[in-house]
């Protein structure tokens, strides 16, 4: 065999075994779609990562028509160039400094694409699923309520059990937001921090186990406004119009957290699980008994951390604006708002039904969840 043969020979040995050993070896697509979740969801993942070609702004879901939904205003934020808004291209390198944030380290570990789409997810929490038989009666038709108008999504409803292994694993990376969870005593005060903690990790809806959903999500958000444009669609719990509010409420505007869909890594998500997890974490240490639901986990922080957000130079540019945005620019609000990528819903969207507040009824055009004020004084009890 001459040496130009026996040269070409050799390479064909080697490319060979080359392409025998990548057809048995997993890609890196394929490590992080087995490893990235427990194997409880292990398959879901799977499947919803295989599905997310389709076109409407959504990963994994069914029906892609929208109908248009009545119009609405929008508020003047300009997102500044380089301030996480824009997409993401991946992970960047951490600096020395980074890494003593817990906030940069969260942002590093789940960063926002605001280009990205929603993920086809619903999450919600409760001490058994739906399949146990211990699993309440009243609440089973609106928990499939969710996955009879998203027959394209995901639904998880996560027990007490597997909500300790899940945060262990997609926060491995961050121990003080395990050990925070943790410290939590009161069941309420878990159940709050998980649905930050999985939005923010994966996105999707999160919502109460005591609600009903009376439209898909696709029908949320008009055709208006591009999904590509936003990142966190909330809607208003309350809007007391009247002196004594303070009497009744804990802000002015509220904002419900019954109900919330996200894109993962949104930087109100992450301000929130920082924020939780530091309090948490100091009142661990300074051993303090009081726990103030609304204001520590509740519907009172969430409402401060999106105002606080709205009004943040580090992601608008506040230039041209002329003050801070309050809760007058939503009050007796009737229609859907986008507040540079936050879409705020008006108070019937998901608090129908109520007979206050000028809130609409169930069959409200706007009327997409719908909540029975039930879950949490099981979950106090």
């Amino acid at each position: 065999m001459t040496f130009r043969k026996a040269l070409l020979a050799s390479l064909f040995v080697l490319t060979f075994i080359y392409l025998l050993r990548s057809s048995h070896e997993p890609s890196p697509l394929d490590l992080q779609l087995s490893q990235d979740f427990p194997p409880e969801l292990k398959n879901d993942n799977q499947n919803a990562a295989s599905t997310e070609t389709r076109q409407d702004g959504y990963a994994a879901m069914g029906p892609t028509s929208k109908p248009a939904t009545p119009s609405g205003s929008s508020i003047a934020r300009i997102a500044r160039p380089g301030s996480g808004m824009k997409g993401s291209s991946g992970q960047q390198a951490l600096s020395n400094e980074d890494n003593k944030s817990l906030r940069a380290r969260l942002a590093y570990q789940y960063p926002y694409d605001l280009e990205g789409k929603f993920p086809a997810y619903v999450w919600q929490t409760w001490k058994t699923t739906p399949a146990s038989g211990d699993f309440p009666e009243h609440y089973r038709a609106g928990e499939a309520s969710w996955t009879g108008k998203h027959p394209g999504f995901i639904h998880e409803v996560i027990t007490d059990q597997v909500a300790v292994h899940l945060i262990k694993h997609l926060y491995a990376s961050t121990p003080e937001v395990i050990e925070a969870y943790d410290s939590l005593r009161l069941p309420v005060l878990k159940a709050d921090f998980f649905r930050y903690l999985i939005l923010l990790a994966r996105g999707g809806i999160y919502s109460d186990i005591d609600t009903t959903a009376l439209q898909s999500a696709v029908d949320w958000v008009p055709e208006r406004i591009p999904l590509s444009s936003i990142g966190l669609v909330v809607g208003i719990e309350a809007d007391p119009d009247r002196e004594d509010w303070h009497q009744w409420y804990s802000r002015r505007i509220q904002f419900c957290q019954w109900t919330i869909q996200a894109k993962p890594g949104h930087p109100v998500l992450r301000d929130t699980v920082a924020h939780i997890t530091e309090e948490a974490l100091k009142r661990k240490r300074e051993k303090m008994t009081n726990e103030a639901v609304i204001e520590f986990t509740g519907p009172a922080l969430w409402t401060d951390k999106i105002f606080e957000y709205l009004n943040n130079e580090q992601y608008f540019d506040m230039s041209t604006s002329k003050g801070n945005i309050t809760w007058r620019e939503f009050t007796n609000m009737k229609d859907i708002r986008k507040v540079g990528d936050v879409v705020i819903l008006p108070i019937t969207s998901f608090s129908p039904g109520v007979g206050q507040m000028g809130a609409g009824e169930p069959d409200d055009p706007l009327a997409f969840v719908q909540h029975d004020f039930d879950g949490k004084k099981i979950l106090d009890g």
